[in-house]
């Protein structure tokens, strides 16, 4: 695995322990179809969510939420509208949140939970 990989996949384990923590429940991660992949699908309450995580070593170049694109966010959306026809999930409503891990040298992680970001 690179090295970068790695880390993303890392950043998922956080972003994963933190909406657990929240009191989610995660209903899939890492789901892929032949037009890419979502990180995260839960469930906060009633709404179903789905998730953009990205992960940096530092915030020497900004946020890693800043990775996350108008392109990106669309895309998400269209993801999400092909799990929830693959799916038998009702829920009250959709959202797309942004999680944001920066991995520092020394410490815990740093979490920022974007919520509703569509």
């Amino acid at each position: 695995m690179r090295a970068k990989d790695a880390v993303g996949r890392y950043g998922e384990d956080v972003a994963e322990r933190h909406l657990l923590a929240a009191g989610w429940r995660v209903l899939d991660r890492n789901w892929r179809c032949r037009d890419g992949e979502l990180d995260l699908v839960g469930m906060d309450g009633d709404e179903l969510v789905v998730v953009e995580v990205k992960t940096r070593r530092s915030a020497a170049y900004g946020s890693p939420a800043e990775a996350v694109t108008r392109l990106k966010l669309a895309r998400v959306r269209r993801l999400a509208a092909q799990w929830l026809a693959a799916h038998d999930v009702r829920a009250a409503s959709v959202r797309v949140d942004v999680i944001a891990v920066i991995l520092p040298r020394s410490g815990a992680a740093v979490v920022d939970h974007l919520v509703g970001v569509v």
